[in-house]
């Protein structure tokens, strides 16, 4: 039987993502993380009212120290006299059909089988109704410092989100309070063994380079640095989710469709998709932070995108420019000052005229056709992997977050009131034939890989 001490780190559990009858899957790679998440939820479980369940995927990686992660996962279940589940995966053979790295594909599957885990439809019975995964704090602050290294508007401070959502249920990362430390002293307390993998040490990953050089080198300047990164992240999601709010109830009002009319009023036009104005009187009263945001809101609906530069230049215009001053930047976005409004348009392309863009991963794309530059990151990517930024083709799919299985572009674009040119050209960036990212659509996450907007940033 398995020794019960008494800890602080069981109490730090975020109980807020769980509720009594949860039926929830911990995913145990057999790692330090993954095991004292499996220990402190297993300590808790009778007090939370929690059903706990064990998955483990088997990579089809690493030979024999594969084999005893399973084992040794496999064992520490039975120890705690909790269900088991694994399943086996030939991760090399799903890299090499998909064009994907190891890591890409190992994450691609392991959140596939979770999602089928959690599934009420047959033939999977275990329905289990989420999965817990073993994100700490020390993951968090590097995820925020990656994301500032990388440049970000406000939301890509947001980080590791505690939970996401999807159709069959959802994931949740309760150790986010938590310190790598405090996870070692934890299972050394217990006199709990886990299992090394070498290739977290490997400093040609990025994430890897943060942890081992970065983050150690910053803490000389700040000890806490740590908790100040994993406080911004909390700090950003709940200030975007404001914001995200706020430009919903302000941008029917303010981001005009139509064409202004003699005592006023709008009348419709056929290019209403393609055009909107601002009053500049009301833009003018606002605040600046309001105003950067509700430029920003317009350009994206109009399907485009700007960077930093681009948005003070909208301003000036706007708010100091003459009557009949116009501005043309990247992505085919034309502004016209009238002595009323500051009306944007986004010129007509025609998709065979726009050009293909290929980058090898991870790698960076400055795309002025579709006024976009974009940052492809992700670890362990396979030698020549490479992804092509592109307007859409009849046939794509996407799948989009929270959505049970890929969707034709064309109804994302319908759901999303793309019309016009601005649909012709709609740019998505493709990697080894499956859309990963589209303007405006919030995809699933393609595991291991990260698509970073930097126009606008």
């Amino acid at each position: 039987m398995i020794a019960r001490v008494r800890s602080s780190l069981p109490q730090k559990i975020d109980i807020t993502l769980l509720r009594p009858g949860l039926r929830l899957g911990v995913g145990v790679s057999g790692g330090a993380d993954s095991v004292a998440l499996l220990r402190a939820l297993a300590e808790r479980s009778a007090e939370l009212g929690l059903v706990l369940h064990v998955a483990h995927l088997h990579h089809g990686l690493r030979g024999a120290e594969a084999d005893g992660d399973l084992e040794f996962v496999r064992a520490l279940a039975a120890q705690l006299g909790l269900p088991f589940h694994e399943e086996h995966a030939d991760v090399a053979a799903e890299a090499a059909k998909a064009g994907e790295s190891l890591e890409e594909a190992g994450r691609r599957l392991r959140y596939a089988w979770f999602r089928q885990l959690m599934s009420k439809e047959p033939p999977h019975a275990v329905a289990l109704d989420a999965i817990a995964t073993a994100h700490t704090r020390d993951d968090q602050a590097e995820t925020v410092l990656a994301k500032f290294l990388r440049g970000a508007w406000t939301e890509g401070f947001s980080g590791i989100h505690p939970e996401v959502c999807w159709n069959e249920g959802k994931v949740v990362r309760p150790l986010l309070a938590v310190t790598r430390g405090e996870v070692e002293a934890y299972l050394k307390q217990l006199g709990q063994s886990w299992r090394e993998d070498a290739t977290n040490r490997e400093l040609e990953f990025t994430r890897n380079r943060i942890r081992h050089e970065l983050l150690p080198q910053l803490e000389g300047w700040n000890p806490q640095i740590r908790e100040k990164l994993a406080q911004m992240a909390e700090l950003a999601r709940e200030e975007e989710s404001w914001w995200t709010a706020e430009l919903d109830r302000l941008a029917p009002q303010l981001l005009l469709r139509g064409r202004a009319v003699r005592g006023g009023g709008r009348a419709s036009t056929s290019d209403a998709a393609e055009a909107l104005a601002i009053d500049r009187t009301r833009l003018a009263v606002l605040t600046v932070a309001v105003q950067r945001r509700l430029l920003r809101r317009a350009v994206r609906e109009l399907g485009c995108a700007t960077d930093f530069a681009g948005i003070e230049a909208l301003r000036r215009l706007a708010l100091e420019g003459s009557a009949g001053e116009k501005l043309e930047l990247a992505g085919g976005l034309r502004a016209e000052r009238t002595p009323r409004e500051l009306q944007l348009r986004r010129k007509e392309v025609a998709a065979e005229a726009l050009p293909e863009y290929t980058v090898a991963i991870p790698g960076e794309i400055n795309a002025s056709a579709f006024g976009l530059r974009l940052r492809i990151a992700a670890e362990g990517v396979a030698a020549g992997a490479r992804a092509t930024l592109r307007a859409w083709k009849p046939g794509d799919k996407a799948h989009l977050r929270y959505s049970s299985g890929p969707r034709k572009v064309k109804e994302v674009l319908d759901r999303m009131k793309v019309t016009g040119s601005a649909r012709a050209g709609w740019p998505v960036l493709a990697l080894g034939g499956r859309v990963i990212w589209m303007r405006g659509a919030v995809l699933e996450p393609e595991p291991g890989i990260v698509v970073e907007e930097l126009s606008g940033k």
